[in-house]
């Protein structure tokens, strides 16, 4: 914490006022530290009636969404970045200083605030309170995980702590749904206040410790227990021998997991594709129409559709190790790691959400103060795995891998062969990231502090709410970007015309696109249908399923294949592998490259960036295609 900035808002005055009863407030912020449920909360609050966006001049994510009380009335919520302190050293907590300050022209200043503590960690939370109450705002405090602290043995008499914050305390739980109608009624303006109190001046952070803890203990909080299967679990998980190993056996069980149970959901899409398809064929004349829907747009989007499945499975088990409570105790042990390239703990998160999308997880590097660490960090998340990826993984892998056992059951050829290529990835962070530190952006060693969250159960609509949110930013660049490529790739591809004849596809504009820069990717393997596919994958990965599912499709000589067995024909192995090993380093993504852009203020490090991920990927694919034959 800074000094200067929390210790000064630890003497200014608790807030005594509220709207009347008959007024709600317009704009509410949601505000609280790290793991304390905020977000559950928020969605809870709000169910999916939700939107996210940047704040307009920087990476911060905003959640805003409308909460519906009771009486008819609408609440706009603001789900503020979650931080410790409103000392501005980082964007985040810049972001929430100036929100509720009123400091930010594009957010209106919020008219109450709810702030949200942990139940069963009030004496670091507690931190928080004298800065927010300070502010001047209407707020509730809500102490979230009530029954965490009521099963472990806690307790908290709510009318003291109230009283001596001078501000309205709600006790409850936000993935039970329990005290939920009490935020309604402050929502409302209905819920009682206590008396006013004024706030100690204070003038250093062990001062503003001791405050929180005379709260504490004037509330007759008793914090709860740790249950004896945490401390049995962690002292397997955080084992310093043991606890990597069940790291990798869970990493193991994913992407089994992932190829065998998306199976039958992925064939079942593409059953409906393919009906669907013969459907409108058959309903249509033969004309470009019909050709557009069918070979262009069924074909092309409808081959990035059906990975749908297996990219919500992954999406699912990071859910739930996320929500458990494991992914903390994961990056606690990945520290260790990250310390022997040069990085700190703190670049694990965003390298972890990285195997979801590069572009957010770029943004969350903002909590990371070293600005060389962070850069470092933006540099290396695009060689994680993102799930973008995994669509051109899976459809060349199942076409020139046959499904064998490697380990028993446990573990089969296509799943290893996934997993070599995840291992791959993140090895090229690993060595990258080493270069870095030792060279241009070296810098000390910073500790690591992480608070480790409780063990719990994961809920279904915590769970529901997050794939539900993947699904709508899967298939919106499908009916988008996606859609859009495979529209232009059509035209392209009956152009220009001869004699009022569309010409034969490899004769196209695509075709001789692709025949112009084939000489280029020849040595890798690849033919001018890949190097079209490679041209489209700049604005989404996936992309090049759509454009080779479109070309194929165009041609009469695969028109019958469906797309793996096409590109089985069509690729050597070496070519295949070369294929996976240039996805795995080349950095396909327009949107990754922007946001780099944004967040280092230029054009230096995304075209640093962009040119090494090349080379490192043509340099790889060359190999690979040498080597196996």
């Amino acid at each position: 914490m800074s000094e200067c900035s929390d210790c000064r808002s630890c003497g200014a005055r608790a807030v005594l006022e509220f709207p009347g009863s008959s007024t709600a407030a317009k704009a509410v912020a949601v505000i609280g530290p790290p793991n304390s449920g905020k977000t559950t909360l928020f969605n809870r609050l709000t169910g999916l009636r939700q939107k996210v966006a940047n704040f307009p001049g920087v990476t911060v994510e905003q959640h805003t969404g409308i909460a519906e009380l009771p009486d008819g009335r609408a609440v706009r919520l603001i789900d503020l970045p979650g931080v410790y302190s409103l000392s501005p050293r980082s964007e985040d907590e810049q972001v929430a200083y100036d929100v509720l300050t009123g400091n930010r022209d594009d957010t209106p200043k919020p008219e109450a605030i709810l702030l949200v503590l942990d139940s069963t960690n009030l004496a670091r939370h507690l931190m928080l309170a004298a800065p927010i109450l300070a502010l001047g705002v209407p707020t509730l405090i809500i102490l979230n995980m009530a029954d965490d602290l009521r099963n472990r043995g806690g307790h908290l008499n709510l009318d003291k702590l109230a009283a001596e914050l001078g501000a309205p305390v709600a006790l409850i739980s936000a993935r039970q749904g329990e005290g939920i109608g009490q935020v309604f009624d402050f929502l409302a303006g209905a819920m009682p206040k206590p008396a006013p109190k004024e706030l100690p001046v204070l003038h250093d952070v062990p001062k503003c410790r001791q405050w929180a803890g005379r709260v504490g203990i004037e509330a007759a909080y008793r914090p709860p227990l740790a249950p004896k299967w945490t401390r049995r679990l962690d002292a397997v998980f955080l084992h310093p021998a043991i606890g990597p190993l069940v790291f990798v056996a869970v990493v193991f069980a994913v992407f089994q997991t992932i190829f065998n149970a998306a199976v039958p959901l992925m064939d079942g899409v593409k059953w409906l594709f393919d009906v669907s398809g013969n459907w409108i064929t058959t309903t249509l004349p033969d004309s470009l129409i019909r050709s557009l829907l069918v070979e262009g747009v069924w074909k092309g989007v409808g081959s990035v559709v059906v990975f749908l499945p297996q990219v919500l499975l992954l999406f699912l088990f990071i859910a739930i190790l996320e929500d458990s409570g494991y992914l903390a105790r994961a990056a606690l042990i990945a520290d260790r790691t990250m310390a022997k390239v040069g990085l700190q703990g703190k670049s694990f998160i965003p390298l972890l959400s990285a195997y979801a999308c590069a572009v957010p997880a770029i943004m969350s590097t903002r909590t990371i103060e070293n600005r060389r660490d962070r850069i470092a960090t933006i540099l290396i998340a695009p060689f994680m795995t993102c799930s973008a990826r995994l669509p051109v993984y899976t459809l060349i892998i199942a076409a020139f891998i046959p499904q064998r056992h490697v380990v028993g059951p446990f573990l089969n050829t296509r799943a290893a062969a996934m997993l070599a290529l995840y291992v791959l990835g993140f090895l090229a962070a690993v060595v990258t990231a080493r270069l870095l530190k030792s060279s241009i952006l070296k810098t000390g060693r910073t500790p690591f502090l992480l608070e480790m969250p409780s063990y719990r159960w994961p809920t279904f609509q915590s769970i529901g709410l997050r794939l539900y949110d993947r699904s709508k930013v899967f298939l919106r660049r499908a009916g988008t970007v996606i859609l859009l490529v495979t529209v232009i790739l059509w035209i392209m591809a009956n152009l220009p015309t001869q004699n009022g004849h569309i010409p034969a596809i490899e004769n196209s504009l695509a075709g001789t696109i692709g025949r112009t820069i084939e000489p280029v990717l020849k040595p890798l393997g690849f033919n001018w249908k890949i190097g079209i596919g490679l041209i489209t994958s700049l604005a989404a990965r996936e992309t090049i399923i759509a454009t080779l599912g479109t070309i194929y499709g165009m041609d009469p000589k695969s028109h019958g294949l469906d797309l793996q067995n096409a590109i089985h024909r069509d690729l050597t192995p070496g070519g295949a592998v070369a294929l996976l090993v240039f996805f795995a380093f080349a950095m396909q993504c327009i949107s990754t490259i922007a946001v780099v852009r944004r967040e280092t203020g230029g054009w230096k490090w995304p075209i640093l960036q962009f040119s090494y991920m090349s080379v490192l990927a043509y340099a790889g694919a060359f190999v690979a295609a040498h080597l196996i034959r």
